[in-house]
């Protein structure tokens, strides 16, 4: 590592301490900076117990769930560029994110349909069944990609299998969202904009345990990662299993979209987006450096567009993905165009 990318490293750390306070203390009420920091260390006072709860009840979770699920989506899009080789590949191109969607889809507007009474009304128990197809509908699909894995060996045809599993799935539900009613489709279509404030209560604690088992496992892979670089010849030539690297690698990269998908609903551009902007900022291809460098400027990018989407004036909270789009596009296109710049001269 050398003192520039040191620098950056130092720089972004900074910038997820402060995105981190900066979501505790704005939103609709804002709280000043020093009773955050009285709070944060149980000093708050009797006068304080609004602000006490605002903090820990809404504000603390979600701040957390943006900064784990952006690492993870950041991590997972690394791992899909590099395997697949593609600059436009991201954590959602497998298909895993429409087979979450596809799972919500089935439980919300089908449960409306058969028990006439929306999910939505049905609180805790709503959430946790919500959740829990979500991840039954992305492991479903995973287990499908992971099976064609093993029987097709080109990437390319692969990421098209993908693809067409998503159009499959986005099918279905417009089917199904053809025959609900209209109750049903809106808590599918909010559920589809995405939110960091969904995950609340225990749901928080299991929600980051998970991805802080997955994501650690995810740089055990930074040798595996490096030799694919180098392409599947090469790699096979200095002694890399391909196939099998490639399934695990994809396996890793899928079940965190997964989890992320199911406990905050499908999050656009952050894995697209922050790969190509750490190759840029830190110069490098080398995952050693790249793993860490997505990590962090993941965490801190999700922090960013959760404090966007809850700026003071505005009434309760926007789309979490109308802001990561406003953000990762431009991030992706101008790293493209320098790209292209870059390649005529």
């Amino acid at each position: 590592m050398n003192r520039r990318q040191a620098l950056l490293f130092a720089i972004t750390l900074f910038s997820i301490v402060l995105f981190l306070v900066l979501n505790l203390a704005l939103g609709t009420i804002s709280i000043p900076f020093e009773d955050v920091i009285r709070i944060l260390l149980g000093k708050g006072g009797e006068e304080q117990e609004i602000w006490y709860n605002i903090i820990w009840k809404s504000r603390f979770p979600q701040t957390i769930t943006a900064l784990v699920a952006g690492a993870g989506l950041s991590i997972s899009g690394l791992q899909m560029q590099t395997v697949f080789r593609n600059p436009l590949a991201g954590p959602s191109e497998l298909g895993i994110s429409s087979g979450a969607s596809l799972g919500v889809a089935t439980l919300i507007l089908l449960s409306g349909s058969i028990s006439q009474k929306a999910l939505s009304r049905m609180g805790l128990i709503g959430e946790i069944a919500v959740t829990s197809a979500a991840i039954i509908g992305a492991m479903a699909v995973m287990a499908i990609i992971m099976i064609i894995s093993q029987k097709v060996r080109g990437n390319v045809v692969l990421l098209i299998m993908g693809v067409m599993i998503g159009y499959i799935a986005n099918a279905i539900i417009g089917v199904l969202k053809f025959f609900s009613n209209d109750e049903d489709v809106r808590s599918y279509v909010i559920w589809g904009l995405g939110s960091f404030a969904k995950v609340s209560g225990d749901q928080v604690t299991t929600f980051v345990v998970l991805m802080l088992i997955l994501m650690p496992l995810s740089f055990l892979l930074i040798k595996t990662l490096n030799l694919m670089l180098l392409g599947e010849n090469y790699a096979r030539n200095l002694g890399l299993n391909y196939r099998q690297a490639r399934l695990l690698v994809i396996f890793c990269s899928c079940v965190l979209t997964a989890i992320v998908t199911a406990y905050c609903g499908p999050i656009v551009f952050l894995g697209l987006a922050v790969p190509h902007l750490c190759r840029t900022l830190f110069t490098t291809s080398n995952h050693i450096i790249l793993m860490p460098a997505v990590t962090f400027v993941g965490a801190a990018l999700a922090l960013l567009c959760n404090l966007i989407a809850r700026m003071p004036g505005f009434e309760g909270a926007l789309p979490i993905n109308s802001v990561t789009a406003l953000i990762g596009a431009p991030i992706v296109i101008s790293v493209l165009f320098d790209k292209r710049r870059a390649e005529l001269t």
